[in-house]
């Protein structure tokens, strides 16, 4: 008798207010975080779209938000500061494109001067498209599908064991160089494999998103400022006559 006066006592019974406020099941949610077939068309989705990245990227959010996926989940965490991180994806940004211009690229053959934006040398009318581009399309674009998204959904897969991480940053950096042969051949699928890979592990082992963001963004806007001042030969040349 005593014991389960006691035992009610410690497990008092919800209220109806507090049962009212408790969140109710979403079937919808639960199925878009899933592998069914509306989470496997929610992916399908963002995928084909992804050929428009800010597009694709504003379905991720959608997605994120439906289907209840905690933002940090895709990177999207609060920094500790956001002009400290700012300041370092800068800086990181650029310093990785000129050592890949410089010293990468060259080692593995690619020519000294990227035809495909060749155009872009004093062309004043072509910088604002670009970089809005670099900025919204692959700074907050690419990241947040490939990196974020993927990520998420590839760890709900695979894990989030070391070797499963591997997996992923290997995944995703594979899938993020083949989407830049149409447009930059095989050098550029050669230098998005090696970003990919420098982005894909920082965020790996971060799990934030805002950093990389400026990164990526300040690694295409220095390639275009390199195309744009046309010193591309004199930066390929830097160390290698």
């Amino acid at each position: 008798m005593t014991s389960d006066v006691s035992s009610s006592e410690q497990v008092p019974a919800l209220s109806v207010e507090a049962r009212a406020a408790l969140p109710p099941d979403d079937s919808v949610a639960a199925r878009l975080r899933g592998f069914g077939p509306l989470g496997l068309f929610a992916i399908l989705v963002i995928i084909l779209t992804s050929v428009f990245k800010p597009l694709s990227a504003i379905l991720v959010l959608l997605w994120a938000w439906r289907s209840q996926t905690p933002w940090r989940e895709i990177g999207y965490v609060r920094p500790k500061s956001w002009i400290g991180s700012l300041a370092v994806g800068i800086v990181f940004g650029c310093t990785l494109k000129l050592v890949m211009k410089a010293i990468v690229m060259p080692l593995l053959g690619a020519p000294e001067i990227n035809s495909a934006y060749h155009y872009l040398i004093g062309n004043r009318a072509a910088l604002p498209g670009l970089v809005f581009m670099m900025i919204v399309g692959a700074g907050f674009g690419e990241e947040t599908i490939f990196r974020g998204y993927l990520f998420e959904r590839l760890g709900k897969l695979f894990g989030t064991g070391a070797g499963a991480k591997v997996s992923i940053v290997l995944l995703t950096s594979a899938v993020f160089a083949l989407g830049h042969y149409a447009n930059l051949g095989l050098p550029g699928v050669e230098q998005a494999i090696i970003t990919g890979l420098v982005f894909g592990t920082i965020f790996a082992v971060t799990g934030r998103i805002w950093m990389v963001m400026c990164a990526h963004a300040a690694f295409d806007l220095t390639a275009i400022a390199i195309i744009y001042w046309n010193v591309e030969a004199a930066v390929a040349h830097l160390l290698f006559k």
